[in-house]
């Protein structure tokens, strides 16, 4: 008979708006026999929240039913890392812990000025700039995530307030072009 292990999974939404973590426990009954399952969330910058969890679903939240903003209102949840925490009865002796880090609305600001290259009319040498300064913004949103998966939460934060500032820059400077990057040379006969 197997016996009680809980395990969560955070299961990406590729949303901004929404946060998924579906239940990988092992119950020793079929279908589970727990009382008071509940996941506590601490949400950065915003607290912790205790919640109710359906055991064997995929539990999705939203900045409304974490509290973030008034029911029925959602909007994008922050980045950061995010402690949570689902336990059943008796809380202080079955639960499991996971630490992830979202860089969804990075990652989304991201992709934004992946896609505004591809459709800009830039000189090759300004275009391959470009693609390296995207990569190594790349390199550390990627950082950011292997840090906070490490438990490094100090570097984890430098890492994503880096590649935040580098995308600002990069968006700010339109990767250079303009439009105005060949002289228009008149010919006459």
């Amino acid at each position: 008979m197997p016996t009680l292990q809980l395990d969560i999974l955070v299961v990406p939404t590729y949303s901004t708006l929404t946060m998924a973590v579906a239940d990988a426990s092992t119950y020793p009954t079929t279908p589970p026999n727990v009382t008071s399952p509940s996941i506590e969330i601490n949400v950065p910058n915003f607290g912790i929240v205790n919640l109710p969890f359906v055991v064997n679903q995929l539990n999705v939240f939203s900045s409304s039913n974490l509290g973030i903003t008034p029911v029925g209102i959602n909007d994008p949840l922050p980045d950061g890392i995010y402690y949570l925490k689902y336990s059943v009865a008796p809380a202080n002796v079955n639960f499991v812990e996971k630490t992830i880090m979202r860089v969804d609305r990075l990652q989304e600001k991201f992709d934004g000025a992946f896609m505004r290259l591809d459709m800009m009319e830039c000189d090759r040498a300004i275009k391959t700039q470009s693609k390296v300064e995207l990569t190594t913004i790349s390199f550390f949103i990627n950082g950011a995530l292997a840090a906070a998966n490490n438990c490094a939460t100090v570097e984890a934060n430098r890492l994503y307030l880096q590649a935040d500032k580098m995308l600002n820059n990069f968006l700010r400077n339109n990767c250079g072009c303009s439009g105005n990057n060949y002289a228009t040379v008149t010919t006459y006969y």
